[in-house]
C-alpha cells in the first residue's frame, strides 16, 4: 500500500482524507501494526485509483 501511495505522491494525510480515514491508521496499516478491515480495502483502494483486487496483489 506505501509503494502505491508513493507512485502517486501522496502523503498518508492526502490518502487517509481521500479514503475518509484517519491518517494515524494509513500509518498503522503501513507499518502492519493494525490489520486493515475489507471495508477499509475497499476505501482505500478507490483512493488509489485501484481495484481491491490489484491492491491485494501488491500486499501479497
Amino acid at each position: 500500500m506505501r509503494d502505491e501511495r508513493l507512485k502517486r505522491g501522496l502523503s498518508q494525510e492526502e490518502l487517509a482524507e481521500k479514503a475518509g480515514l484517519h491518517r494515524t491508521y494509513i500509518g498503522m496499516i503501513e507499518r502492519a501494526e493494525k490489520n486493515i478491515t475489507l471495508i477499509n480495502i475497499e476505501k482505500v483502494a478507490k483512493a488509489l485509483e485501484m481495484s481491491v483486487e490489484e491492491l491485494l496483489r501488491g500486499i501479497s
